[in-house]
């Protein structure tokens, strides 16, 4: 009877084994995970822009930065990975240049004056170009010895009277850039 019961319980096994295997369950591939890299990360003169800050005061959300230096000079441009154009450029160069100079010979004739922005500054919109629309710009004169200069390049079609109004959304981020930290 043990015998019986042992092989009894072995075919058991046996055939449980001989069963047919569960189907792979598919499972779908992982979601990318978008990650916002900060302005900052790119170095250079990036490190003084924040997207969020850009995205706050122009209502367009840039996601791409690039830096460049070149001798004194430190540069960045920002837009969107979406569409070369708008995008926002940032420029800071070593200066001995003082007041005087800078208002007589850096200052763009028919420029607009700033105040509250280094020592002196200025806004003024250029007409539109092959390929692009309106250029809105201001420059400054800080009071650490550098002369920056920021800048919205529209895209083809902008009207010159909007961009003229991105002048103070520029002044309002130029007073937000911290030159000494270059």
């Amino acid at each position: 009877m043990r015998g019986l019961i042992v092989v009894t319980g072995m075919a058991g096994l046996l055939v449980s084994g001989c069963a047919a295997e569960a189907e792979p369950v598919a499972v779908p591939p992982p979601v990318p995970i978008a990650v916002d890299v900060a302005a900052a990360s790119s170095g250079g003169a990036c490190r003084l822009l924040d997207f969020a800050v850009i995205e706050q005061l122009f209502k367009v959300r840039f996601d791409v930065a690039a830096a460049s230096e070149q001798g004194g000079t430190h540069t960045c441009v920002v837009r969107s990975a979406g569409a070369a154009l708008p995008d926002l450029t940032l420029s800071v160069s070593k200066t001995t240049v003082d007041k005087t100079t800078f208002g007589a010979e850096v200052v763009p004739d028919k420029a607009a004056k700033v105040t509250g922005l280094g020592q002196q500054a200025y806004r003024r919109t250029l007409a539109a170009a092959s390929g692009r629309g309106p250029v809105a710009e201001v420059g400054w004169l800080a009071a650490d010895g550098r002369l920056a200069t920021v800048s919205w390049t529209s895209a083809r079609g902008s009207e010159r009277s909007a961009v003229e109004k991105l002048t103070g959304d520029l002044t309002t981020l130029a007073k937000k850039v911290n030159t000494r930290a270059l």
